[in-house]
């Protein structure tokens, strides 16, 4: 075993989790190598989800206001053509754009970067399968962060063309006619939106009785609302039978939850967007006796190591909501704990977000959790309708909702439904953080005219009463 094969961290996966890790674990002065399979650093998040959506999410709601709105701002176009080509074009530039910065900040770090397949020799060797053959690392400390994958129906075969996955609904060549968006989750709304806005009907078929169950009820009714006058269309309480290939397009059979009746009918193309699993596979875990869970997931302690001393991991492997900028906070956790620091996230304040147009964002305990918890709640609430730079901007949509421990004044919770609700929600994370009181956003001064300022009414309503309503 050479010197240069010798490392204190092998990290597993290059996605928002891995990469952050080996660049943390890099300015901690540790010696650190990172295998990625796919050829390109980001994982799902940077090459086939978030950034890719979003900039599509970001593209398409430009094509809808240039031909929709812009008159009612006394901005008259002729004529607005898409050209979905050079769209896919831009996304696809973003995209490399953002995988060489990872890869100029692995080598000003110093992270040995192999492109291949890891997986365990045993607790302290790692085999790294390269198109050159193999190579055996060996390491103090491993860090698994291999992400998730789709998850499939039996029976409805993905074949990225009409039935597609969301990687599938990322690369269309066409706008489709009419699109059925199985899964009224996050990544569903998200892809039904771009194909809405660019001409397709969109119609989402969802089992339970709510788009993302796991939302306020409140955001929830007003989001379906907000869709719906938007154009898209909604199947709550259905289950999808089957999905076939037709002669044209593809052919759905729906059954209803309540009666078990069972319709049918026809789109150009659907999009299968059930949820994600976490990704172990490869990874030989019998190798070390690590087992997953029922759910494929790998259990973790506190400090993010496994059952195999010396072995952690993070991100969407482990329990928790599956999002990028969790597995970031993990991965730089975990190697602060490796390098004998005191890594620490705090569940209870990380951000989650919907980016269609208006956006969606939460942190905390819904009004409905906190009841269930039995806590003394209370809740402020300020519309955007009421608000100066909503009413200038145009949109109106929405509200924001804080929801505070009644005793203590304290946040536990907010949900904001509107534009800019990503980064509007990231003041009150912040203030969770530090334990804030609802009365200390209040009480702090808000430019006006903002978007902001919502936030700061919410904040008056929760722990005493908003000015301006």
């Amino acid at each position: 075993m050479t010197e240069s094969n010798v490392f204190d961290v092998v990290i597993i996966g290059g996605g928002p989790g891995g990469y952050v890790a080996a660049i943390k674990a890099g300015q901690l002065g540790l010696k650190v190598a990172c295998v990625e399979k796919r050829g390109r650093l980001g994982g799902t998040c940077l090459n086939v989800g978030c950034i890719p959506s979003k900039s599509l999410l970001n593209s398409s709601h430009k094509y809808e206001e240039a031909s929709k709105h812009m008159a009612d701002h006394g901005i008259e176009i002729a004529s607005v053509k898409l050209n979905l080509a050079k769209m896919m074009e831009r996304k696809n530039n973003v995209i490399s754009s953002l995988g060489g910065g990872i890869e100029m900040l692995f080598k000003k770090n110093k992270v040995s970067y192999l492109i291949g397949e890891g997986s365990f020799k045993s607790a302290n060797e790692i085999t790294v399968k390269t198109k050159d053959g193999e190579q055996v690392l060996t390491t103090k400390n491993t860090i698994i962060a291999t992400g998730s994958d789709i998850m499939r129906i039996p029976n409805i075969e993905i074949d990225e063309k009409v039935i597609v996955s969301s990687t599938g609904a990322l690369e269309l060549e066409k706008v489709p006619g009419s699109m059925l968006v199985i899964g009224g989750g996050v990544i569903g709304l998200e892809m039904g939106s771009v194909w809405s806005r660019l001409g397709a009907k969109v119609t989402v078929v969802e089992y339970g009785d709510a788009i993302i169950s796991t939302m306020d009820a409140d955001v929830s009714k007003e989001f379906k609302k907000i869709l719906e006058k938007q154009g898209l269309s909604f199947k709550l309480s259905t289950k999808v039978v089957s999905a076939q290939k037709g002669k044209k397009g593809v052919d759905v059979s729906f059954e209803s939850v309540a009666d078990k009746s069972v319709t049918n009918e026809n789109f150009d193309v659907v999009l299968v967007c059930i949820g994600r699993k976490a990704y172990t596979d490869g990874l030989n875990l019998a190798a070390v006796n690590l087992q997953t869970d029922p759910r494929g997931k790998i259990q973790v302690s506190a400090n993010f190591e496994t059952a195999v001393k010396g072995v952690y991991a993070i991100g969407d492997v482990i329990d928790g909501p599956m999002l990028a900028h969790k597995a970031e906070e993990e991965g730089v956790a975990a190697v602060e704990i490796i390098a004998g620091q005191h890594g620490h996230v705090n569940y209870a304040a990380i951000p989650g977000i919907v980016y269609t147009h208006p956006e969606v964002a939460s942190v905390g305990k819904t009004e409905k959790e906190a009841k269930e918890a039995g806590i003394d709640y209370a809740v402020g609430k300020f519309p955007f309708l009421a608000n100066s730079r909503a009413k200038t901007n145009g949109e109106t949509d929405g509200f924001v909702k804080i929801i505070t421990n009644k005793q203590t004044d304290e946040i536990i919770g907010a949900q904001i439904i509107g534009s800019n609700a990503g980064e509007l929600i990231q003041e009150i994370v912040l203030g969770m953080e530090f334990k804030a009181a609802a009365e200390d956003i209040a009480r702090t001064s808000h430019g006006h005219p903002g978007l902001s300022e919502a936030v700061k009414e919410a904040a008056m309503a929760a722990y005493f009463k908003p000015i301006h309503m």
